[in-house]
């Protein structure tokens, strides 16, 4: 190759087209569409963040679920055949991942969330949080030897946060609440999914007020708190999610600042407030420099968890309530 040539430029590649129903018939095997999904996801430059972090894993997610195959299936799987009726269901899922920029869990009805598989759709946010990891262990960092007899899971969207708490805490007793009802319904269609209707139960109000006069060990939120900045930069992909779970005024504050103030008349003497306000964390250390949050390191990823003690919020609550 002579100097010229290897300096010339290489064309990007056009992305391919889903529309050609030769696809079909070309493609026959497991791992013909985890490359063919590889290549469209490259060539669509997507964005990943609703469970998977980059386009292999995608990939994976989307073929293995069109074939309703377990994540952990046998590897020998991938050069099985795959029945024209799937493949057309593959095809269809593409297409809508790299067109209309949906993210996978709405497109399969399902995420998984600190290990166990939630129903999610549009009326919801799709579960990332990285409260899971406390969730994991039990919250020990306040609850070492014994569960939260009682929790509430506030902006609760899909449940996932409160019933993934009940499944780990078998003792516990959960209160999830949101202001949409929409997602109060699939909250509740996931605690049928766990059989964990003796002790999880929704309930749709704002805020605080469908509790009110109870009490809780532990109240754990994952609020709206994406600042207007954010928000409007955000990739196409969490343009499908709910907006009322997104955005939360020009700093991301205006719910947790309410939060902050009516919090402690729902909490036991030794509870504990945990909030996530992901990048919000620069505003929350601007607005109340001199409060003793308790920010949460995770060993898998992800930041902007506080917490706060019962004790602490009566002794800050002049700062807080401003």
């Amino acid at each position: 190759m002579s100097d010229v040539s290897a300096r010339m430029p290489v064309p990007a590649a056009a992305p391919l087209s889903l529309d050609d129903d030769t696809l079909i018939d070309e493609l026959v095997t497991v791992r013909d569409y985890l490359r063919l999904a590889v290549s469209v996801f490259n060539a669509h430059d997507l964005y990943y963040g609703h469970g998977t972090d980059s386009a292999w894993d995608e990939a994976v997610a989307l073929v293995l679920g069109a074939l309703r195959l377990p994540h952990d299936v046998d590897p020998a799987i991938i050069d099985a055949r795959v029945l024209r009726i799937e493949r057309a269901r593959i095809i269809t899922l593409l297409r809508a991942r790299a067109l209309e920029r949906r993210p996978l869990p709405y497109l399969l009805g399902e995420a998984f969330y600190a290990g166990f598989p939630f129903n999610v759709d549009e009326r919801v946010l799709i579960p990332r949080s990285p409260i899971a990891e406390l969730i994991e262990s039990g919250f020990d960092l306040w609850f070492e030897t014994r569960d939260p007899a009682h929790m509430l899971d506030l902006c609760t969207g899909s449940g996932c946060i409160g019933i993934a708490a009940a499944l780990m805490m078998p003792t516990t007793h959960v209160m999830l609440a949101d202001i949409s009802e929409d997602a109060i319904d699939v909250a509740r269609a996931n605690i049928t999914r766990h059989d964990v209707g003796a002790r999880v139960k929704a309930v749709a109000g704002d805020l605080f007020a469908p509790v009110a006069g109870q009490r809780f060990d532990l109240i754990v939120s994952n609020p709206p708190y994406v600042d207007a900045g954010d928000l409007g930069g955000m990739p196409a992909e969490f343009g499908h999610e709910p907006a009322l779970a997104l955005g939360a005024g020009d700093d991301g504050l205006d719910i947790v600042r309410r939060m902050l103030r009516e919090a402690r008349d729902y909490l036991t003497d030794d509870g504990v407030l945990l909030v996530e306000v992901g990048n919000s964390e620069r505003h929350v250390i601007e607005t109340w420099p001199e409060v003793p949050f308790l920010w949460l390191e995770f060993a898998r990823g992800g930041h902007g968890v506080f917490a706060l003690t019962a004790a602490q919020l009566d002794e800050w609550a002049p700062t807080l309530s401003r």
